[in-house]
Parts: structure tokens; C-alpha cells; sequence
């Protein structure tokens, strides 16, 4: 992946509020990577365990965390943003509630 990719995307995930959300593929929308989805996700899963990034503010395009559920990440994911205010019910966060739209 090419730096000024990995920049966009690092510098929308800063964007992201606290208490917010948003999905994959708008933090791709929001980088000026179309289709990026999927970069952004592989992105996320290299970044090291003590990254100070919001990565946990990034579900779904449904509100559904992506990890499955008992696995130490969704705990983690799920902890984090119970800590910034936002509920989750059955793994999944209420989008007209908590999304972010800059």
C-alpha cells in the first residue's frame, strides 16, 4: 500500500469523533479511495496493539462490529466504545444514533 494511501486513511480515522461511528467503506469514501473497503480494513488489522488511532470507531456498513462475537478483539471493540457512550445491542450500534457524517 502506497504512504499517501495509508495517510488519507490514518487522517480520516483521526476525523472520526468520539462517541461516533462510521463504516469501512465511508473512512475509504472519506480518504478519496473508492471501493477502498477492504484496504481500510486490512490497514486496521496491521495497526500495532498500542496504536493510539480510533480504529474501534470503525463497524460494518450494517452497525455490526467485524469481529466475531467472544473473540478478545469484539470484547475489546465493544469495550472501548461502550467507554465513549455507544451502545451496542447484539453486537451491532443503532447507525441514525451514532454515525458520524462530517
Amino acid at each position: 500500500m502506497e504512504n499517501d494511501a495509508k495517510e488519507r486513511i490514518y487522517s480520516a480515522l483521526n476525523a472520526i469523533p468520539r462517541g461516533c461511528i462510521t463504516s469501512y467503506g465511508k473512512v475509504a469514501e472519506y480518504a478519496q479511495l473508492p471501493h477502498g473497503a477492504r484496504l481500510v480494513g486490512r490497514l486496521l488489522s496491521q495497526l500495532p496493539k498500542d496504536t493510539t488511532l480510533p480504529w474501534h470507531r470503525v463497524l460494518k456498513a450494517n452497525g455490526q462490529i467485524a469481529f466475531p462475537p467472544d473473540s478478545a478483539a469484539f470484547i475489546r471493540q465493544k469495550k472501548l466504545l461502550e467507554l465513549e457512550g455507544v451502545t451496542i445491542c447484539n453486537s451491532k450500534v443503532k447507525l441514525s444514533d451514532f454515525l458520524w457524517q462530517p
